[in-house]
């Protein structure tokens, strides 16, 4: 069985370049909140299966962070009208 990487209290726990992404999927709109863990996260407001823009928003996020084009995404939402499709689009 593995076991997870936890950070005791006090160790460095910084994120390293990575971009934390979530979703608040709606009917109409979806709210992206971006960020690295180290600066306040940007939110932004899409439109509702709109990839493109989904895209734009991660390119921003990254620039404004200072991360490099191929950092790695992490993104959580909840699963349920547009959860699926999503993730096999983002993964």
């Amino acid at each position: 069985m593995d076991t997870p990487d936890t950070a005791l209290r006090g160790q460095n726990t910084t994120a390293g370049d990575r971009l934390y992404m979530a979703f608040e999927l709606g009917e109409k709109n979806w709210k992206l909140s971006l960020g690295d863990g180290q600066r306040a996260p940007s939110r932004c407001t899409v439109a509702a299966g709109d990839a493109t823009a989904v895209l734009t928003a991660i390119a921003n996020a990254r620039a404004r962070c200072h991360l490099g084009a191929d950092a790695p995404v992490y993104s959580c939402y909840e699963a349920g009208r547009d959860g699926f499709w999503l993730h096999r689009w983002l993964a």
